[in-house]
């Protein structure tokens, strides 16, 4: 199961925010993340915080969850008051959003129109394990308002879905991909994990070309992690599957930006690529840009103008809080300049665009003239004020940023 959340300060029964979190709300771009949290079953890696009906216990309905959402959804407005601030982007992630019916993710939407408004154009992603959609379903969720499909398809190999444990074929991706454009869906993104134990270059190269073939508009590429409470991690420690190998990983993070790139797909974060500015991820953009969000669902984390809060993480528990009409924030933190300014140079420094370099300490401006002296930065773009990563860069990009943040 997922490990324990942060510690904090205690949420207010009400979810009251503290006053200056307020200000200048409406200003900023604002999204709505709605975390579903069931699935049909767990994934040997994964450590969301995501249920399986056997892991829910009684108690606990899917049937119910819309109107708990929604039920969140007017305690957030109470919370934020009359500010005009229409959501921008809409992100339902999980776990599996497409195990509820698209009429319930309809009605959520909905309920965020009404609250808040969206906004011209907004963006609404709506993540799907390729087992959970068919062509009629997809027909059903674009009808509903969604605009954007994220597929979890991870691999295009057997063996390497199998060492994942993920149910779901290997081509089922790709054909989900035809059947959404079908729908009207104007962008798709697939997801791809590399690094898996058994995969080698050729392998890689197989779900990277067959992710190609599909024609999305997006692909994120994310490095295997391995984190403590998975089967994945208990298989290795017991000897039964090797660790990932680092530089097998860089090996194969070079080898995606060299075949996305040929393809049309250009990076524009470390892990994911778009072909065009109007295809990048804008909700995603909203996080890694200091935004302001309202997380929905249990474990949902949200921040408002420094504020960062999270929900309780069990459904029971959420589902409890919601039925009393009390917030369910667990716990939150109110974060200083100093670590407002911190986030800012690690998240920004991810992007393509860079970091400002005024942005950093003096430091931290000298950790920037090292990195492109070290071929880790562009040097031209740090004389222009940006600190921007090499391809190199990225492949050391946290190291990077500890020296930035000094």
């Amino acid at each position: 199961m997922p490990g324990a959340p942060p510690h904090g300060d205690p949420v207010p029964p009400d979810g009251r925010l503290p006053g200056p979190a307020l200000d200048g709300l409406g200003s900023r771009p604002f999204g709505i993340y709605v975390h579903v949290p069931f699935c049909a079953t767990r994934c040997g890696y994964c450590d969301f915080n995501t249920y399986t009906a056997a892991e829910l216990g009684s108690g606990v309905s899917r049937d119910a969850y819309a109107g708990q959402a929604i039920a969140e959804l007017e305690l957030a407005r109470k919370v934020l008051g009359p500010a005009d601030a229409p959501a921008s982007t809409v992100f339902f992630g999980g776990g599996t959003p497409t195990l509820l019916a698209p009429a319930q993710l309809g009605a959520i939407l909905r309920a965020i129109g009404s609250e808040f408004g969206l906004a011209p154009g907004a963006e609404v992603t709506a993540e799907a394990n390729p087992e959970s959609v068919d062509e009629r379903s997809l027909a059903c969720l674009r009808e509903q308002g969604i605009t954007r499909l994220s597929l979890g398809m991870q691999s295009a190999v057997p063996e390497i879905l199998a060492v994942l444990d993920r149910a779901h074929r290997p081509g089922r991706a790709v054909q989900c991909v035809r059947w959404a454009r079908k729908a009207g869906f104007g962008q798709v993104n697939l997801d791809l994990i590399y690094g898996t134990p058994g995969e080698d270059a050729a392998r890689w190269r197989r779900s990277l070309a067959a992710a190609i073939e599909a024609g999305p508009d997006h692909v994120s590429a994310y490095a295997l992690i391995v984190e403590n409470g998975t089967r994945l991690a208990a298989r290795i420690r017991r000897g039964e599957l090797p660790p990932p190998d680092e530089d097998a990983m860089a090996e194969r993070y070079l080898l995606a930006d060299d075949v996305l790139g040929s393809a049309g797909l250009d990076w524009y974060e470390i892990s994911n690529w778009a072909s065009s500015p109007q295809s990048r991820c804008r909700h995603n953009l909203l996080y890694w840009t200091g935004g302001d969000w309202w997380g929905i669902g249990p474990g949902a984390h949200s921040h408002v103008g420094g504020t960062r809060w999270w929900n309780v993480r069990h459904p029971a528990a959420y589902a409890s809080r919601i039925s009393a009409g009390r917030s369910p924030g667990q716990a939150r933190e109110v974060l200083t300049p100093a670590q407002r300014r911190m986030e800012q140079i690690m998240l920004t420094t991810r992007l393509a665009e860079g970091c400002p370099v005024a942005a950093l300490s003096d430091a931290g401006r000298a950790a920037a003239a090292r990195a492109a002296a070290d071929g880790l930065a562009d040097r031209h773009a740090l004389r222009a004020g940006r600190v921007t990563l090499t391809r190199s860069g990225r492949l050391l990009a946290d190291a990077v940023i500890r020296g930035l943040t000094d």
